[in-house]
Parts: C-alpha cells; structure tokens; sequence
C-alpha cells in the first residue's frame, strides 16, 4: 500500500478546475433538527420540531439552531436552545445531542465541527413536552386535511 493511495487525484487531472462547494446554514439546521427529533425529551425553544420539519415557520425563522461556518478552516459551529423534560441528566443529554450532531454533520457535510453548544432554556414538564407534541400533531392533521380538501376540488 503506497502513500498516495488516499491522493485526490482531481486536482492533478484537472488542474484549471477549481472545486468549490458552499453549504447555507438552512442546511446544518435541518440536519440538526432532524437529529435532535431522534433525541427523547428535548424539544426546540422556538415552536416544535414537527413545525420546524414540515416547514411551517420557514427554515429562515428556525429559533434555537444558530450557525457559524468558518471558511478558511473549512469547520462549522452550531448552538442549539433546547427546552428538556425535568428529570434527565443534562449532561448526559448535551452529550448525546453533541455526539448525533457532529456524526450527522460531518457524515452528510464533509466538513469538520468545531464546536456544539448545547443551551438548555428550560424545563418541560410531562403533560407541556405532550401538549407541545400533541399541538402539532394536530395542526399536521388539520394542514393535511385542508391541503386534500383545497386540491380534491381540482381533480
């Protein structure tokens, strides 16, 4: 096995071409968010995750996932305002939303996560973390039905 195995011989066959790729933050956003919908007992700060999903708000006004990108070193930080149900371990919750980010980011991105800043805001109790969840359950329910009803009128 040679040392230039893992060479990326694009810039030598192509050497006129120069290879860019930029990624928006709405990127990093919805990678984050669909991350922390895997995560038990934490929810955004800004609406729900199934809002923020499903497009609701707009992935402009996602609140609670901030994006810094730093182009020279080619690495990305984020910090994520969560709301988490009382009685979890912080900790042990910053750390798996920490761990599922970074291996998503850098899975889907390629690129390298510098830092990722967990903020809990506040404590949910049972029935709110359920009201929340139950709410845009509902609102996905009603949005579905009327989209069907507006469009069934066309066919």
């Amino acid at each position: 096995m040679s040392q230039f195995d893992d060479l990326d011989v694009k810039e030598i066959d192509l050497p006129d071409t120069i290879f860019i790729r930029d990624i928006e933050s709405r990127v990093f956003q919805s990678i984050t968010i669909k991350c922390l919908e895997d995560v038990q007992g934490v929810s955004l700060t800004g609406g729900t995750l199934i809002d923020n999903l499903l497009g609701r708000e707009g992935l402009e006004k996602i609140k609670g996932v901030y994006i810094e990108q730093d182009i020279k070193n080619h690495s990305v930080s984020i910090k994520l305002d969560v709301n988490v149900l009382y009685g979890i371990s912080l900790p042990e919750k910053a750390e798996e939303i920490q761990t599922k980010v970074v291996k998503e980011i850098s899975r889907l991105t390629g690129l390298h996560v510098a830092c990722v800043h967990v903020v809990f805001k506040n404590i949910l109790s049972e029935g709110n973390l359920e009201d929340l969840l139950g709410k845009s359950k509902r609102k996905e329910e009603g949005g579905i039905d009327k989209l069907a009803d507006e469009y069934a009128e066309e066919f």
